[in-house]
């Protein structure tokens, strides 16, 4: 019986969770990385604001929602506009940090999984953000919005000119959004509750501020969704099985139990 239950008890180890420490590694790199590529893209202002322009007249052409309906919806109150920058401005890397641990404890296959799709959707846009450096619409004069975090605070970015953090000619793809989505993909596919879709409210919020703060035109959104796309797509989630989907080992041990049990009582009449 011992022999007959043992795939049942191999079956969760066959998924390893990957050593931390390389992760840790792995997880600062691909940040760093992300920051030194972020760098590489300063220094082109005049090519950023001639994108602009043209990712706004696209915009108009394809008949998208003026950017501004979103923002007069957050400007109807000092409250609701300070509320939506600083979600943009504290939730974006928290939330993702906190997705990644909870996968690596709970779902360790998923885990694996989530960490390359936004690995290549990060790389993806590191490349855009090289060869396409866009001006946020709060910097396009033709867009007529408010540049809100610098209004109504709090705001994560200095004056272009002497911020060194960041790059802030870098809108398209938003990977604001683009994590957004992954993190409700993952834990839509990860998990199994009924009310796991209301994860979608995350990229859904996501979505109206940093529109609404102007600081992502639609086409960012739209540039990221077709990355992540393209990098679900190739990379495939793990297949559901009692393991990946989060039951407890010790439930599949008596159910492979209760299996040969019966095989026997057959065998015996």
């Amino acid at each position: 019986m011992n022999a007959r239950t043992e795939p049942s008890e191999a079956g969760p180890r066959a998924i390893a969770r990957p050593p931390l420490v390389r992760e840790l590694l792995l997880v600062v790199g691909l940040f760093l990385v992300y920051k030194f590529g972020r760098q590489l893209a300063t220094g082109h202002t005049a090519e950023a604001f001639r994108n602009a322009d043209r990712v706004w007249d696209w915009e108009r052409a394809l008949h998208l929602p003026d950017e501004g309906s979103v923002q007069s919806l957050l400007l109807h109150g000092d409250t609701l506009v300070h509320l939506a920058n600083t979600y943009y401005a504290t939730v974006h890397f928290p939330a993702t940090i906190a997705f990644l641990v909870w996968l690596y404890l709970k779902r360790p296959a998923h885990y694996v999984w989530a960490r390359r799709v936004l690995a290549t959707v990060t790389g993806a846009a590191l490349v855009l953000h090289l060869f396409f450096p866009l001006a946020p619409p709060r910097m396009l004069a033709a867009a007529g919005l408010v540049d809100t975090a610098k209004v109504y605070g709090p705001s994560v970015y200095g004056p272009p000119q002497t911020d060194t953090l960041s790059n802030q000619f870098a809108a398209m793809p938003s990977l604001h959004f683009g994590w957004a989505l992954m993190v409700a993909i993952g834990l839509i596919v990860a998990t199994r509750s009924r009310w796991r879709w209301l994860w979608l409210l995350h990229p859904l919020v996501t979505l109206t501020v940093i529109v609404g703060t102007a600081n992502h035109y639609w086409m960012d959104a739209i540039v990221a969704t077709a990355l992540l796309g393209i990098a679900l797509a190739v990379i495939h989630a793990p297949r559901r099985t009692a393991t990946t989907a989060g039951r407890a080992q010790e439930r599949l041990a008596p159910a492979g139990a209760e299996a040969e049990e019966n095989v026997l009582v057959g065998a015996g009449r």
